[in-house]
């Protein structure tokens, strides 16, 4: 069972535009369609694609539209009651996969159901094998709500306590770090802004940077890095080593939701007793195969091409770089 946490879940509707954004200007859609978002949320639709048994927890009443489609879409969800919307957002598609997000602050969570909402997940997460917590947080929830809730975890279950995933950016992403959670997803701006880096772009084309930037995060306890870097693959870094994974060239219709299939893909491999790179592998093929399908549409295992990645072991410390 892997169980994903998403504080603060989305509808997203995606507009697919026929030419280029031009900004204050009237365009018209080639097409467009909604579907219960965020990180979390996408990451139990793509693992129940697949046939895991995946369970989506997510702050939300009954019959908001984002309940109501996951129920329609029969995925495994858990919702607690907030007597509140959940957030829209929207999200423009360009004919060459070029993706404008406009992304909504949510609503506030009270600090009786911030507690309401760690409890729940800690009572679901009893005998998973993962825990992933997904996406940003919404107004109210401090900081260091992904870190608490991995020491708490850890506390409670000890040695039998799930493997916790964080996919998250900025403040949150820093300090769930500190609890050593057993695997970050960052793509390559999160990544620099983590680790200090002033300009992210220096990481582009850079994987062997991209790694050792990971391994000063190993370094102080995380488990695993895995660095999408979109159509420039992705780098995995773990104790054991650092590897880079690359798919041939797509047709890219639209990024929305392929970090969150990466990250899907490296899970199924995961508990299916895949080695470090085998996941990785995995990995790129979903986000791959993400990309390459409309809106944030999900690819099931029997879509993705794990087969044609290409791998390479990284060198992060040359000899003529050791003095």
């Amino acid at each position: 069972m892997i169980i994903t946490l998403t504080p603060n879940p989305s509808l997203d509707r995606t507009i697919e535009l026929g030419a280029p954004l031009a900004r204050g200007e009237v365009q018209r859609a080639g097409s467009s369609r909604e579907e219960p978002g965020g990180k979390g949320v996408n990451i139990v639709r793509a693992l129940e694609a697949s046939d895991v048994l995946s369970l989506a927890i997510l702050p939300g009443d009954e019959q908001d539209p984002v309940l109501v489609a996951l129920r329609a879409a029969g995925v495994p969800h858990l919702g607690m009651p907030i007597g509140a919307a959940i957030r829209s957002n929207i999200a423009l598609t360009e004919a060459d996969g070029t993706t404008t997000k406009v992304n909504v602050p949510g609503p506030v969570l009270s600090a009786a159901q911030q507690t309401q909402l760690i409890e729940l997940v800690l009572q679901k997460a009893e005998g998973a094998s993962w825990l992933v917590l997904a996406g940003s947080l919404p107004p109210g929830v401090p900081l260091d709500f992904y870190a608490d809730i991995t020491r708490e975890l850890r506390s409670r279950f000890g040695a039998n306590a799930p493997r916790v995933a964080v996919d998250s950016s900025g403040a949150p992403l820093a300090a769930a770090v500190t609890a050593g959670p057993d695997l970050i997803k960052p793509n390559a701006e999160e990544l620099a802004e983590l680790t200090g880096i002033p300009d992210p772009d220096s990481l582009e084309g850079h994987p062997v940077l991209v790694a050792r930037a990971a391994e000063r995060l190993v370094a102080a306890g995380v488990g695993a890095v895995l660095a999408t870097l979109g159509s420039k693959g992705a780098v995995l870094v773990t104790k054991d080593g650092a590897w880079l994974a690359q798919t041939p060239p797509i047709v890219a219709r639209s990024t929305v939701g392929a970090g969150d299939s990466s990250l899907a893909g490296y899970l199924l491999s995961s508990i299916a007793g895949g080695s470090a790179p085998d996941s990785l592998r995995q990995a790129a093929a979903h986000g791959a195969a993400a990309a390459s399908l409309p809106g944030s549409t999900v690819p099931a295992l029997r879509q993705t091409r794990p087969g044609d990645v290409t791998l390479t072991l990284l060198n992060t410390h040359p000899k003529e770089d050791v003095q």
